[in-house]
């Protein structure tokens, strides 16, 4: 046995007179990858969002991949929604450390209360936020003051385009003008079709071919004219 160790103890370069020389086994410690030795990198993970189903995600996800996301999640959702499936999702799959990328800061939400409860849920869980098209990185003081600014102008730019759109909705009914579709028959011309219609002079496909209207649509303007008589009577 002796003899035994000496050989081995000789292999390895160290001497053994009576027992075999201990061998100690790296034990990986916590955040590392069993092996290798080395810590696990933080990772950068996408979000990408669109609105209707006739979006396409492909923008989004060439940008994310480029810039290093080893991981996207995607979804079509409305970004007022606060119940966002695949951005629960990709929070739960995120770590300490990670960051979550977006393609532009309207990606992830619209109003600045909502980004700010948002950038306060992900700090306290120690996870970087980076927008691509604003170059916001929150990893850092500076990119933390650059979203704060820039949300608080996104939610200024949709204030004022709210604002102007009911004013100049208010100037154009002042001017007798209101939004809507446009009326596929004109008073005037419902009117002669209508009174060609009671005189019985014609058949139904006769006065609309004479005035240029749909035969559908003359039947549902006359729906809606003896309603409103029966209603008057």
């Amino acid at each position: 046995m002796a003899r035994q160790c000496e050989i081995l103890a000789s292999m390895a370069g160290h001497y053994c007179a009576k027992s075999c020389v201990p061998i100690n086994v790296p034990v990986p410690s916590p955040g590392s990858v069993y092996g290798t030795g080395k810590k696990e990198l933080p990772m950068q993970i996408g979000y990408a969002r669109v609105s209707t189903p006739d979006q396409s995600f492909t923008l989004q996800r060439d940008a994310l991949e480029q810039c290093g996301c080893t991981k996207v999640f995607q979804e079509v959702a409305s970004g007022a929604k606060t119940a966002r499936p695949a951005l629960t999702a990709a929070l739960e799959y995120m770590r300490a450390g990670d960051t979550l990328v977006v393609w532009r800061l309207d990606r992830l939400g619209r109003s600045l209360g909502q980004l700010m409860g948002f950038m306060q849920h992900l700090q306290s869980r120690q996870i970087g936020f980076q927008s691509l098209v604003e170059a916001i990185d929150t990893t850092t003081a500076t990119g933390q003051f650059f979203f704060q600014i820039t949300g608080a102008f996104a939610e200024l730019e949709r204030n004022l385009i709210r604002e102007r759109t009911l004013a100049g909705l208010a100037s154009a009914r002042c001017r007798g003008r209101y939004g809507g579709r446009p009326r596929a028959i004109d008073p005037d011309t419902f009117a002669m079709a209508w009174q060609l219609y009671q005189a019985q002079t014609g058949s139904v496909q006769s006065i609309c071919s004479r005035l240029g209207i749909a035969r559908r649509t003359f039947y549902r303007y006359v729906a809606t004219q003896r309603a409103q008589q029966q209603r008057g009577g």
